[in-house]
């Protein structure tokens, strides 16, 4: 029976340290190179121009109350305890899209969890907030996923993050037996959906599978009365943001993913004690198509 993380997991993906130093200036003003990139749920991303088979998966696009362009994906993909739980506002960690590294940095990394507590990052805060460019378009369709806007559960029981009261968008998909919550998930092994079986301090654990690079990938929450994805639709399908790919555990089912509620309280709540400076306060997904 699933219990516990911290002492089960396996990393899936630890993609290097961040960089040090002033940016060079070619590095500085990337939106020249990138100017109407399309970002979008599910797209790979690498941290290194030189490691590019090291990487992760963006979880969600959007905007945060600031106006600032975010991306959030899992906060184990780098690892430095120098830059680990705090604002990062130099341009010193660069994220690349993996299948184009050469159009330059789409965005910058400014906050994640370095991997402390449990193999697969931080248990309730395993996020990494991106600033985007200006030169980027935002989307909210990814190759299989297309995110309506942000889960609600209203009555459900509170993220660990969360103040008091909490938020709608900050409580948690039930996973009792007469809960019939499903996540439909984006990765390497294409689109799969599943029933959460299990939520610990709002880590959910699904069927829904996923592989190694998948990590900080998308998961949406199965609408119900809505269709799945198959060969029928181009294994499409569309729903609220519910969490990010997070790890593989030695447990039945063996995939697990953190909850967007996590990730947006936690958000809430340090915005609270230092406001304006949190990358990714009041984040929203993205409507544009």
């Amino acid at each position: 029976m699933f219990r516990r993380l911290s002492t089960l997991t396996m990393t899936l993906a630890l993609a290097g340290t961040l960089g040090t130093g002033t940016a060079s200036s070619a590095d500085t003003a990337p939106e020249d190179r990138v100017s109407g990139k399309r970002v979008h749920n599910g797209m790979q991303i690498a941290f290194n121009s030189a490691m590019p088979d090291a990487f992760c998966t963006v979880g969600a696009v959007g905007n945060d109350d600031y106006g600032r362009k975010i991306a959030i994906s899992a906060g184990h993909c780098i690892n430095d305890p120098r830059y680990a739980d705090r604002e990062i506002h130099e341009n010193i960690a660069p994220v690349y899209h993996r299948q184009d590294i050469a159009a330059g940095p789409i965005g910058y990394v400014r906050y994640f969890k370095n991997p402390e507590g449990s193999m697969t990052g931080h248990l309730t805060k395993d996020y990494m907030i991106i600033e985007l460019v200006d030169g980027v378009a935002l989307s909210s369709q990814g190759p299989h996923l297309k995110q309506t806007d942000e889960l609600e559960v209203p009555g459900g029981k509170a993220s660990p993050n969360a103040l008091s009261p909490a938020r709608d968008d900050e409580r948690l998909l039930g996973a009792a037996l007469f809960n019939n919550n499903e996540l439909v998930v984006s990765g390497q092994l294409g689109v799969w959906y599943g029933r959460i079986t299990n939520s610990s301090s709002g880590v959910y654990q699904s069927h829904a599978k996923h592989k190694g690079g998948d990590s900080g990938g998308p998961a949406i929450w199965h609408v119900p009365g809505t269709a799945y994805p198959s060969e029928a639709n181009g294994f499409q399908a569309e729903g609220p943001w519910a969490g990010i790919t997070k790890g593989i555990i030695l447990g039945i089912p063996p995939y697990v993913y953190t909850s967007s509620a996590n990730i947006l309280a936690d958000l809430r709540a340090r915005d609270t004690a230092d406001p304006a400076d949190v990358y990714g306060s009041g984040f929203e997904v993205t409507s544009n198509p």
